[in-house]
């Protein structure tokens, strides 16, 4: 992955925390956390990162696009799917490390065919346990959409 970027390097703390410029700050990676809320319900629908490429084409496009660490590659959200996010706003945190769109989600944004990516809760006050709760259901079978390339 290509460690360069589109943007000009993070300043000193108060640009960042009170500048008008953009200067995210990418991790040693290259790569700034992202995460994708429901313009409408401000449901979280799924966390991602984007490197420097995947940034400039949201903006440039306002359809969200990320990194894949797993694949080592740009996608554009929806490419394989047609379940695409458009973006309403984004903003960039106080030190310019983390990302947040809010999107018009088209069906689902998880790739398990579910609303969100967080579609399970941990249990509060039950010390030890590590059984998950389902809180969706699915809205779309994966299989019929994805398959092993």
């Amino acid at each position: 992955m290509p460690k360069t970027s589109p943007f000009a390097p993070p300043g000193a703390s108060v640009d960042l925390e009170e500048g008008l410029t953009l200067t995210p700050k990418f991790d040693a990676d290259g790569l700034i956390t992202c995460v994708a809320t429901d313009v409408v319900s401000g449901d979280v629908l799924m966390v991602a990162h984007m490197n420097g490429e995947a940034l400039a084409k949201t903006i440039a496009t306002g359809e969200a696009w990320y990194f894949s660490r797993s694949r080592n590659a740009l996608w554009q959200k929806g490419e394989r799917s047609g379940h695409t996010q458009r973006v309403v706003e984004m903003r960039i945190d106080c030190d310019q490390d983390a990302v947040w769109l809010k999107v018009e989600q088209a069906i689902a944004a998880c790739h398990t065919g579910r609303r969100s990516c967080f579609y399970r809760a941990v249990p509060l006050g039950k010390p030890g346990s590590t059984t998950l709760e389902f809180r969706d259901d699915r809205v779309f079978d994966p299989k019929s959409l994805y398959r092993k390339d």
